[in-house]
């Protein structure tokens, strides 16, 4: 029987592991610019971001090669958010501050944020960028503009360079990469539009407004809470392709700054993700059986005198595989090495949190974010 078990932890690790590895070399940072100053509207979505927003704005307007506008949408922030973009604003023309409507019902926050920001923007190419990522080279907008360009997507998003201080930043932050990476087929992704292979990260997202008009924008996922897989899925459904990049060079991000944010955070998207009430099972047993049941197998079986040999062997393949994607991430997306050796309890808190998540609809508590209270909705 252990050799079973061992087989079937072994084979759920070889396979992430091996795709993984297929779609590092398909999973491209953006190209050079083309030499056409494109036309760009970047569109920010502002509450409660005094300690973000200047910085943002300042490595958005060093930006070349773009013909460029800004605007931030100040939605009911209670902090400096609106009196440091208006002193950017005065003396920059290129960057307007604009103030949130009141959120109507069956809206959730971001997404009714970003329909106004749409209906504001001047510009044929829409890139939504969160308040908390910075534009790390003068070229990445332009480079942005040439991938849109270049593609055959009416979407585009990419995971920035994320930045990690604490333990629990350190654990699932990175794994955004290796579930992207080691799940999704992305030649699959490239070579239809079905839904079901939609993904996205809404830190840097950028659209052709033509077919975001045609799609139905931010409106027709006006309750979504995971508003760039949402919006991808959407834009699918209507037969738009959409595409994904290595944003590692050209943008970067510290999305949360305590542990209690990273559990919240992820936990608010969770029930549309892996923790919907289809996935949570099929979820738990792939990660589980295949990234950290072949490390306890090892171990135990290591300590075994008795144990098959074929066994041993099985889970030492399965462990390898399992910290394979790891460690290859390291120095491609610049994460930090205890995020790789600890991949086994990364995962363990993963699913802590998409159980916490599941649990949390099935009682009808809401999450919070940022004042705001959200309810869960069945998936589109």
């Amino acid at each position: 029987m252990i050799v079973w078990i061992a087989g079937a932890s072994c084979l759920l690790a070889v396979i992430p592991g091996v795709l993984f590895v297929r779609n590092l070399s398909l999973y491209r940072s953006l190209p050079k610019p083309n030499g056409v100053a494109a036309c760009c509207s970047v569109l920010i979505p502002a509450r409660n971001e005094g300690s973000n927003i200047e910085q943002a704005l300042r490595s958005v307007l060093a930006s070349d090669g773009v013909e460029l506008e800004v605007v931030v949408l100040d939605d009911g922030s209670t902090d400096r958010t609106a009196e440091i973009v208006a002193s950017v604003a005065a003396a920059d023309p290129r960057v307007r501050l604009e103030v949130a409507q009141s959120l109507p019902s069956g809206w959730c926050g971001k997404n009714f944020a970003c329909h106004q920001l749409a209906q504001l923007a001047s510009h044929p190419l829409l890139i939504f960028m969160d308040a908390d990522v910075r534009v790390l080279r003068v070229d990445s907008l332009a480079r942005l503009a040439a991938f849109v360009e270049g593609s055959q997507a009416a979407l585009v998003s990419g995971v920035p360079r994320q930045e990690t201080g604490t333990l629990m930043e350190k654990l699932i932050i990175p794994l955004i990469h290796f579930v992207l990476l080691a799940f999704l087929p992305l030649g699959r992704m490239r070579s239809s539009t079905d839904p079901r292979f939609a993904a996205a990260c809404g830190q840097i997202l950028a659209v052709r407004r033509t077919a975001y008009e045609q799609a139905g924008g931010h409106e027709a996922i006006a309750g979504r809470i995971h508003d760039a897989v949402a919006l991808t899925r959407r834009f699918r459904a209507r037969g738009f392709a959409t595409d994904l990049f290595d944003a590692t060079d050209s943008f970067g991000c510290r999305m949360y700054q305590r542990a209690s944010e990273v559990w919240q955070g992820f936990a608010k998207n969770a029930h549309e993700g892996l923790a919907s009430p289809r996935l949570i099972g099929p979820a738990t047993l792939l990660l589980f059986g295949g990234q950290i049941l072949p490390l306890l197998l090892l171990g135990s079986l290591v300590l075994d005198a008795s144990a098959s040999p074929i066994a041993l062997l099985l889970a030492g393949i399965g462990t390898a595989a399992a910290y394979l994607p790891r460690m290859l991430a390291l120095r491609r997306f610049g994460q930090p090495l205890s995020a790789a050796v600890l991949h086994p309890l990364a995962i363990g808190a993963l699913l802590a949190i998409q159980w916490f998540a599941f649990f949390r609809v099935l009682a009808r508590r809401p999450a919070r974010w940022k004042g705001r209270t959200y309810t869960a909705l069945s998936r589109a």
